[in-house]
């Protein structure tokens, strides 16, 4: 996975220089009514791309921090789910004990769920 995300933004970084060496064209950029400046189209580009990139990073954070304040706020949810959990696969493993052995007294079975799944 960190190959895929290295691969994907060096991709994008490099798609990014392509894009500013074609593009030093001025273009006209209204921040407010009356606030107008003229920048290279590459410039206002690598701008926008900084400030959405700084935009997603603070609302990266800002989830981790309230996963974080949640799951402290919480702390016997979680170790209730690692019991929900470990008990449901206690059960699956229950159930599928008992299918093998209904199965084991039919004329035609050939083996077991677990082959089954397998195959």
């Amino acid at each position: 996975m960190k190959q895929l995300n290295f691969l994907l933004i060096f991709s994008f970084g490099l798609a990014m220089v392509m894009f500013t060496l074609e593009n030093t064209a001025a273009t006209t950029v209204t921040f407010l009514p009356g606030l107008t400046t003229t920048m290279p189209l590459a410039a206002l580009l690598l701008l926008v791309g900084g400030i959405g990139a700084t935009a997603a990073w603070v609302f990266a954070v800002w989830t981790g921090v309230v996963k974080r304040v949640e799951n402290q706020s919480n702390p016997g949810e979680l170790e209730a789910q690692q019991v929900r959990i470990r008990e449901l696969e206690l059960d699956v493993e229950r159930y599928r004990a008992t299918v093998d052995a209904q199965l084991s007294l039919l004329p035609a079975a050939g083996g077991s769920s677990a082959q089954r799944e397998a195959a």
